[in-house]
């Protein structure tokens, strides 16, 4: 498989499972076909959306309007097969997927350009998180990003492995998948521990 071909299959899971988490979240909060597909789109187009805005190159989905196909039968997905997913638990496990494959995808996107690893890794933890912030905020739940769980955290990590690997010689399937596995194992491991990052000592 080329490189490009590649890049195109980790970010086209990545907008369906983001996708699916979002719709997940909006069939949760009892709202209609129309609007769990618009919740559905929010993740998994919204950080990408941003990161093309901030790189200056032309919006991904623009280009193409069929990817949002992909959202969309994540919506569809969500909404008419809920059992599947019925266990609240398993959108934490969505979202870590889709954390894991939008970091690398997103710093592959930014190392493309030419930019060096404090960029990449930034535009890799945009692309992960922005739009899960939105879908957050919208759905009126407290954002997944500005929670004690180590969230952005493992995206930062995944995306540091990925650009480290690549500059280091490794193909570009090699490299996505170190990055995308390291980032699911960050947010993985501090879903079953309750990991967290520290607090403030309020008071003291």
């Amino acid at each position: 498989m080329t490189p490009d071909l590649i890049l195109s299959l980790f970010d086209a899971l990545g907008m369906f499972v983001f996708g699916l988490s979002g719709g997940l979240m909006a069939v949760r909060q009892r709202f209609d076909l129309l609007g769990v597909i618009i919740i559905a789109f929010l993740p998994a187009i919204g950080g990408g959306t941003l990161r093309d805005i901030l790189l200056d190159q032309p919006v991904f989905w623009l280009e193409d309007v069929r990817i949002l196909y992909i959202p969309t039968l994540a919506g569809l997905a969500a909404f008419f097969a809920p059992r599947l997913f019925s266990r609240i638990r398993i959108l934490k496990w969505i979202d870590a997927a889709g954390l894991a494959l939008f970091a690398v995808v997103g710093a592959s996107k930014a190392l493309d350009l030419g930019y060096g690893l404090g960029i990449c890794v930034l535009m890799g933890t945009m692309t992960a998180t922005a739009g899960g912030l939105i879908r957050d905020v919208v759905c009126n739940e407290t954002p997944l990003l500005l929670r004690q769980d180590i969230y952005a955290t493992a995206a930062i990590v995944g995306a540091a492995a990925f650009v480290i690997a690549r500059t280091n010689g490794l193909g570009e399937l090699a490299a996505l998948s170190i990055g995308a596995a390291l980032c699911f194992i960050v947010r993985a491991i501090s879903l079953r521990f309750k990991l967290n990052l520290p607090l403030p000592k309020v008071g003291e």
